[in-house]
Formats: C-alpha cells, structure tokens, sequence
C-alpha cells in the first residue's frame, strides 16, 4: 500500500504491540499532530502471542486477537501505511524510504520493529514444508500443510518451540522437540521449571530431544526429515523453526545509531540519533531488574511500556522507564506467569510440589529474590511482585513454606 501522505509528525515503523501502543499512547498524552503507524503486513495490527496458541489451535479467529478494530484508527486520526517495508532511514534529512522508493517524511521517528525469526543457515533450511512462528502468514501457510502432514519436527525448545509443540499435539500429529541444550527453557528458567516442562510435554506424546543439533534438512523441493549431527534422520513432512530472533535495526544501524544487538536507548527510549526513539524488542536499553546489564527484552510488556515512556518523552512528559519485566506462556492447561528477571541467579527455591501441577520456582542473587516462575499460582505470581521490586532478602526455607503466604515474607 502507497503511503496516504508523504510527510507525518510522528512516523511509526512497526506496526506491532509497541507501535501500535505509541500511536494510542501518543494521542492518550494529547497530541494532536499527525501519526502514520507504518507496517510491512497487510493486516492492522494484532496481538502475536496468540499465533502459536490460540490462533494456531483455531480456538481464536484473526478478528479476536487484533489490538484495536480496524476503524479505531480512523477514529484516532492514525494513517495506517500497510504492506510497507522500510529499507533506508536518513537521520539528517528526517526521511524513510520504502521497499518500493517511495519517500516518507518525519518530523519525530518511533523504532517499532521487532525481530524476524532467526533461521537455520544448513543445508535444506529454505526447503518447502520448513516454517517459522512469527506472523499472521507464517501460521497460515503452517496451517495449510497440517492436514497432510503426519511427522513434525520442532527445532527449538524455548517458549515458540513448547507453545507450538503443545498446540500442534491437538491435531493428533507425531511430534519431536529437538533442543541443542541439556534442558528445554535452559536459556530462561532453572532446572526445575524445564524439567517439569519436558516431562508435561513427554506425558502429552511429545517426544524431547535433548543435547541435539541438527546437521541438514532432507528433502528436494520439500523437506522429508531433519539429520541430526549423529548422523540419525527424523522423518518429518513439516519442520517448525522456533530458534529465536533477530532485532530488525539494519536501517538505523545504516542511519548510524549506536546499537548491536539491538539499537541502544536511554531511559527515555531515545536513540543516539536525533528525534529518533526506539522500543520493544528491537531495543537495548539498561534495565534494574538485570543484574547491570544492558538487555533486550521479547514481551509484550516491555513492547507496551516502552510506547508509552516514548510517548510520554515526545509529548514533554518524560518519565524513565523503570517497568518491572513480566512475561507469560500457555502450554496445554498450564499458566505460566513469570515476574522478574533471573539473570545472574545463584540459587533456586522450589514453592510447592510439581506433581501437583501448581508450584513455583523462585531466583535469587546474593540472597535476594529477583524473580518467580509461577506455574497455575496466581496468587505467588501477584504477591511476589513485591519481593521483587523490593529485592527482598528471604531464607530459602522460609520462601519454600507453602503455608506462609509470600505477601507475609515483606519486611522493613
């Protein structure tokens, strides 16, 4: 779609959770000058986390996970600029250029891009059959195939790779997880919370395997099987690649902002260049809750409360972003819900016993609890918020004491 104008106050790239925050955000702080929300898609923005669930398992229609109805942005005088691909940003002229050589103007620029998945570079990766999770089109097209396909092979064991492992089981399919680690989740969670996930999803039919790479995919036009780096061949007639993301920065990073793994801000989500912001997961930016470092995160959270600290910056009302992370994922009739973040943990306390299917596994550093892994336990996940904030020093048995309400464990 031809952008409907060629200059715009603010210009948003990014058409996701952040982008479309800032643009309500932006009008919520009142201004009133003119925003274009730019997307690659042709869809308004939607929610993404429901793609691998709720939306794959046709338990929620496209209509059910859009942000907004299509006509709030009408409403809200926002210009949605659709199926639009930006290739080049010139931070001095103030300009965007799209895929096509249109031009767009800015006077303010919002960063919103994201990611696009990571994909494998061995042979075979660009076979028929092979999908990601990223997009309304990606679980679409992976949806077409389902019905004749009877072997899957998901290569990943994070959150995209369990959330589609999980759905995929409904459509009664053989399904193998192939995780590179000794452990699912082993980049985001303790040992206890991937072990009782691994053994959920084995109890479920899913067949984990663990300390695997894979070598090649298999097939001419289509792929018939992953090689893993022992030489053995998983058939499959459909591969789900849930590996990660790569933040979509490559514009800004031409533009010359300061960035590497995502493009660096400050408290404020500004950018190193000038009027240019960014935020969500395509922005690295220093975070409390992280032990020092400087981090990206991948939630919907941050994507949100970024907009806002952004929109509140560009409307003169600027407030550090100091949001404490949380994050959430459905596996089957499990609520994940975790609040903090564990890098750097050094010791782990177990609350509750797994077999029941409701615990929660708890992080500290230095003695100090800095996030939960709440499992079908609302009520640890809300009341350990405030241990978090406050970096409370708990005794590990104390913490473990299922009788003992964690809101009671706040001192001082």
């Amino acid at each position: 779609m031809a952008p409907s104008r060629s200059h715009f106050d603010i210009a948003i790239v990014g058409a996701g959770h952040g982008g479309a925050q800032a643009a309500i955000a932006l009008r919520q702080n009142g201004f009133a000058g003119s925003i274009g929300l730019i997307g690659d898609e042709p869809e308004p923005p939607y929610e993404r986390p429901p793609l691998s669930k709720e939306y794959l398992a046709k338990d929620k229609s496209f209509d059910r996970i859009l942000i907004r109805p299509a006509e709030f942005w009408q409403t809200k005088n926002v210009a949605l600029v659709l199926d639009t691909r930006i290739e080049k940003v010139d931070a001095e002229a103030h300009t965007l250029t799209t895929a096509g050589g249109d031009r767009i103007g800015y006077g303010t620029l919002v960063w919103a891009t994201g990611g696009a998945p990571r994909r494998l570079t061995c042979g075979g990766h660009d076979l028929a059959g092979v999908h990601t999770v990223r997009t309304r089109a990606d679980v679409d097209k992976l949806e077409a195939e389902l019905a004749a396909a009877t072997r899957i092979v998901v290569i990943g064991g994070g959150y995209i790779g369990l959330e589609a492992a999980a759905v995929l089981t409904k459509f009664d399919k053989q399904i193998t997880v192939v995780e590179a680690m000794d452990r699912v989740l082993a980049r985001v969670a303790g040992e206890p919370l991937s072990r009782f996930y691994e053994a959920e999803h084995r109890a479920h039919g899913v067949t984990v395997r663990l300390s695997e790479s894979v070598e090649c995919l298999e097939g001419d036009a289509k792929v018939t099987g992953v090689r893993l780096a022992t030489g053995e061949i998983l058939p499959a007639e459909i591969v789900v690649v849930g590996i990660g993301i790569i933040p979509a920065i490559r514009p800004l990073l031409d533009a010359g902002a300061v960035g590497g793994n995502g493009i660096s801000v400050d408290e404020t989500c500004r950018t190193s260049l000038p009027d240019v912001y960014a935020i969500g997961d395509c922005a690295e930016h220093a975070n409390r809750f992280a032990n020092g470092a400087r981090i990206r995160l991948e939630s919907v959270q941050n994507a949100n409360d970024m907009a806002t600290c952004a929109a509140k910056a560009i409307t003169s009302n600027a407030t550090p972003y100091e949001a404490i992370p949380w994050f959430w994922s459905n596996q089957y009739d499990l609520k994940l819900q975790t609040v903090g973040l564990s890098i750097g943990y050094d010791a782990v306390v177990t609350r509750g016993d797994p077999a029941t299917r409701s615990f929660s596994v708890v992080y500290l550093r230095g003695g100090k609890v800095i996030a939960l892994d709440c499992v079908n336990s609302v009520k640890d996940y809300v009341q350990g918020r405030s241990l978090v904030l406050a970096g409370a020093n708990v005794a590990p048995d104390t913490l473990a004491d299922t009788a003992l309400p964690l809101k009671e464990m706040l001192t001082g």
